[in-house]
């Protein structure tokens, strides 16, 4: 491939290599399309990428691969879109998970990937709700979620009709959104069922190395099919003319034209790269929600520690409360704890322990910090996200400072400088997109602010827009 685009002509143009953007690249090479994917960055993946330190390779947002679903399972949207890419399943390595739960003050749910488990666990804990639930479930199992025309409603109002204690409302909608909200207290009830069915129908998974497996298949595929893909090219501007994108002008200030354009980017920041935009076009869309990780590697396996749930998604409040965080640079009163080493891999086996834990966070806070304050707030946070941990869990077996090998955590500020979300918003903007149709005639949205969650439903995202927007045709 030429070192220079400029000057050049494609059918289609994907902006960022993402899971949705890649998705699309390989939907549509499979097409025989012209089309190519530029990236801003070094690294494919996007918001789920992974990146080196000292030797080893950290994920970036991969707890767990959400929509597992045994080899074979027909009519789940994990079949759907392996046979949309025409990958294999065995290629995925999935592992399903050994269990997780969601842990409030006075009350513990258990879950795995046999929806069974939760209704039980339901049953036993809020015994006079159970019907209520069974109610939702049946609801939320039926309902049209991927709808793309559906006019997005209250999920909170939604399960309220048969859910009326707070406490186990607050409980379901914690996993729920931790995975994928980006609105603030509520949620569509389109994307709730989302998220419901891929996490508690169908369950968590993990590829035994990691994200990089998934990105490493998609690019392999991408690239088996003779896709075009440009690293370390941004987007400067969209040029328009009337209501069609006419051209794109690169960070490098080349120019190349497209036929039609897929971007990932985000449906605001894509409205700020659009020529005939204001700068502050689409500023009541912006996400209020960003988030920050601490990781902990260690020298023995969580197990030894009496520690062998995949997942928690813990809250310590009197009520959930999921909402930007204001006053502080983080909100460890509720999150995510992870051990990525507690999946059944068989008779593999992490060669270190892994303890993850996200909180959301403040993202103006953390950006205008100059770098020593910066340094030391991390450090702070890193150790008060441990202590809420380690009052979660069960009492370590192990001191946990002796057997601490590394640490690192990621904030906000790495979050925007990363993905480009306004924010530093890993879900992106609230209002979402569902036909993933822009002011602009040629110009499409996949990914985070098309609507599809997860790192599945990213790819299904791609996929879906690529089929309606390109192959299919207006």
């Amino acid at each position: 491939m030429p070192t220079s685009l400029n000057g050049q002509h494609f059918e289609t143009v994907i902006i960022g290599a993402g899971m949705a953007g890649m998705a699309a690249g390989i939907r549509l090479a499979l097409a025989g399309k012209n089309v190519i994917i530029l990236e801003r960055h070094n690294a494919s993946g996007g918001l789920n990428s992974f990146y080196s330190q000292d030797g080893r390779k950290f994920d970036v947002g991969l707890h767990a691969m959400t929509n597992y679903v045994p080899k074979g399972t027909k009519g789940t949207p994990l079949a759907k879109l392996l046979r949309q890419l025409r990958i294999p399943y065995d290629a995925l390595d999935l592992c399903p998970q050994y269990g997780s739960k969601v842990a409030f003050p006075g009350c513990e749910l258990k879950f795995n990937n046999d929806f069974a488990l939760l209704e039980s666990e339901v049953a036993r804990a809020f015994p006079k709700q159970i019907d209520g639930f069974r109610a939702l479930a049946d609801e939320v199992r039926t309902l049209d979620a991927f709808n793309l025309g559906a006019i997005p409603t209250s999920a909170r109002e939604a399960v309220q009709r048969h859910i009326s204690d707070p406490l186990l409302e607050d409980m379901l909608f914690c996993p729920v959104m931790y995975y994928g909200s980006a609105e603030e207290h509520d949620m569509d009830y389109g994307q709730f069922a989302i998220m419901f069915r891929s996490l508690f129908f169908e369950g968590f998974a993990r590829p035994f190395d990691g994200v990089r497996v998934i990105i490493r298949l998609l690019q392999n595929k991408y690239r088996e099919l003779g896709g075009v893909r440009k690293m370390k090219c941004g987007i400067q501007k969209i040029h328009t003319e009337g209501n069609r994108a006419s051209a794109i002008t690169l960070d490098n200030g080349e120019t190349i034209t497209a036929d039609k354009i897929i971007s990932s980017a985000g449906a605001v920041e894509t409205a700020r790269l659009c020529a005939d935009q204001a700068e502050e076009a689409e500023a009541d869309n912006i996400g209020q929600l960003s988030f920050t990780e601490t990781i902990t590697v260690l020298d023995r396996q969580p197990v030894d520690f009496g520690w062998d749930d995949t997942i928690i998604f813990f809250n310590t409040r009197d009520r959930f409360y999921y909402g930007r965080c204001e006053n502080d640079l983080v909100d460890p009163t509720s999150g995510v704890i992870c051990f990525p080493n507690n999946y059944d891999y068989g008779d593999r086996q992490l060669d270190e322990g892994f303890l993850r834990i996200t909180a959301t966070a403040n993202h103006d806070k953390w950006c205008a910090l100059d770098e020593e304050e910066y340094l030391a707030q991390k450090a702070h946070w890193y150790g008060e996200l441990q202590k809420v941990a380690l009052g979660i869990l069960p009492e370590p077996k192990l001191d946990l400072d002796e057997h601490r090998i590394a640490k690192d955590m990621f904030t906000p500020r790495t979050v925007r400088k990363y993905t480009g979300h306004l924010n530093g918003a890993i879900y992106g903007a609230p209002n979402k997109i569902k036909d993933g149709r822009t002011h602009l005639e040629n110009l499409y949205l996949a990914g985070t602010d098309q609507g599809f969650l997860g790192i599945v439903g990213a790819m299904l995202s791609g996929i879906s827009m690529a089929n309606l927007h390109v192959l299919q045709g207006n």
